[in-house]
C-alpha cells in the first residue's frame, strides 16, 4: 500500500515539474531578454530620463524621488514579466490619485517607456508583453481633475445625429378645482 501511494505521489510530483518548468524557463527567458535586473534598471533609468524631458510627463514627475522611483519602476516590471523580484510599493490607485494623469499623459508615459526598450535592444514581442501586463493599470493610473465623480449611465446616450425620440405625450387631466 505505502508502495503504491509512493508511487502515485511521486508520479504527481513528476506531473508538476514537468508543467512547471516550462514556465520558469519561459519567465527567465523573457526576464532575460529585458537583460536581467540590471537591464531593468537601465529601462527604468531611461524612461524616468524620458518622462523628465517629455513636456506632457514632466509635471508629474517634478516632485518624486528618483532614487526611490527607479527601484519601484524596475521591480514593478520585474514581477510583471514573471521575474524573480517582489513588487512591495503602494498600489498603482494610490500613488497616481493626487497626480490627476490624463490620457494624454499615460499615452506619453508608455512612448517613454517604448522609448527606453528601445534603447536597451528589448525585442519587440518581449517589450508587448510587458505593455500587455501594464495596459489594464490604466484604470487605476488615469484620473484627470475633471474625471466624472458621479457613476456613469449604463445606457449609452442617444447620437447627436440621431433624431431624439419624442416625449411621452401628458395623457392625465389636469386636477379640477
Amino acid at each position: 500500500m505505502t508502495s503504491l501511494f509512493a508511487r502515485i505521489a511521486a508520479a504527481f510530483l513528476c506531473a508538476a515539474c514537468l508543467v512547471a518548468a516550462p514556465l520558469a524557463r519561459a519567465d527567465e527567458a523573457l526576464y532575460q531578454q529585458f537583460g536581467g535586473e540590471e537591464g531593468l534598471q537601465r529601462i527604468a533609468d531611461d524612461m524616468i530620463a524620458n518622462s523628465f524631458s517629455n513636456p506632457k510627463t514632466a509635471p508629474y514627475f517634478a516632485k518624486a524621488s528618483v532614487k526611490r522611483l527607479r527601484v519601484q519602476l524596475a521591480t514593478h516590471f520585474c514581477e510583471q514579466i514573471g521575474g524573480p523580484c517582489k513588487y512591495t510599493g503602494s498600489s498603482m490607485k494610490n500613488v497616481h490619485a493626487p497626480l490627476h494623469i490624463d490620457r494624454a499623459a499615460f499615452n506619453a508615459l508608455v512612448e517613454n517607456l517604448q522609448a527606453a526598450m528601445d534603447k536597451n535592444n528589448v525585442p519587440f514581442r518581449a517589450q508587448n508583453q510587458l505593455l500587455a501586463k501594464l495596459a489594464p493599470m490604466y484604470r487605476d493610473i488615469e484620473n484627470p481633475r475633471d474625471a466624472p465623480s458621479v457613476v456613469p449611465l449604463r445606457e449609452p446616450l442617444p447620437s447627436p445625429d440621431e433624431p431624439a425620440e419624442a416625449a411621452p405625450a401628458d395623457t392625465t387631466k389636469p386636477a379640477t378645482p
